[in-house]
């Protein structure tokens, strides 16, 4: 019987010095483990952390459903409400992004630590589906519709650009962003150059652009 091949997320010096990748342990000894990044395959040692991890549970909303894992947090780790890490879940390693904190107390805070934090709530942004309000070109709003797009979540959308997507072609003119992104003016963007990563996005306006849409044939 093959045993699975233990996973780690750290650093890769040779193609993400900077972001977390997914590395095989090839062997541990001495208190450094040989790992292989999955990305790039190069192969480094890694010192092994013995600080204390607690194992919390991990709620992870998907699209309409949600599911349960469970992550070790180390001690003294500092959580927060829209920091983003790598979930190794029995289906695969996602990247999901904090939403909510709660405590032993089953009261919800926007900070807290390793030791304090009882659920950890997330939303997978690794792959997201994006909601898209369409209208046609001669501005009939009366004949909109409403579809979603399937897109990696570092996907960028940018008001007054002009996407391809789902057999949809379409001139982005407004941009709703979710209450747990960071680092936007506003969360209603409508000026030419605005952008949004698709996992930062609640709702997408646009001009549709098909040649074949909203004819009367």
């Amino acid at each position: 019987m093959t045993e699975s091949t233990e996973r780690v997320a750290v650093a890769c010096p040779s193609c993400s010095p900077d972001l977390e990748t997914v590395h095989e342990v090839l062997t541990t000894g001495g208190g450094h483990a040989t790992i292989r990044c999955t990305e790039c395959s190069h192969t480094h040692k890694h010192a092994l952390d013995a600080t204390t991890e607690y194992e919390r549970d991990v709620v992870v909303s998907q699209d309409d459903e949600s599911f349960t894992a469970t992550a070790d947090v180390p001690e003294g780790e500092e959580l927060a409400v829209g920091e983003e890490f790598l979930l190794d879940t029995d289906e695969a390693i996602m990247t999901v992004r904090i939403t909510s904190l709660e405590l032993d107390d089953e009261g919800r805070v926007e900070e807290t630590t390793a030791e304090e934090v009882q659920t950890i709530w997330t939303r997978a942004v690794g792959n997201v589906s994006v909601n898209l309000t369409l209208h046609p070109k001669d501005g009939r709003h009366d004949e909109t519709r409403s579809l979603t797009v399937q897109v990696p979540g570092d996907y960028e959308f940018t008001v007054g650009e002009t996407d391809e997507l789902g057999g949809e072609e379409f001139t982005v003119e407004g941009i709703h962003v979710r209450d747990d992104a960071h680092g936007y003016h506003h969360d209603k963007l409508d000026f030419d150059g605005d952008s949004a990563f698709a996992k930062d996005i609640n709702r997408l306006y646009a001009r549709d652009e098909s040649s074949t849409a909203w004819s009367a044939w």
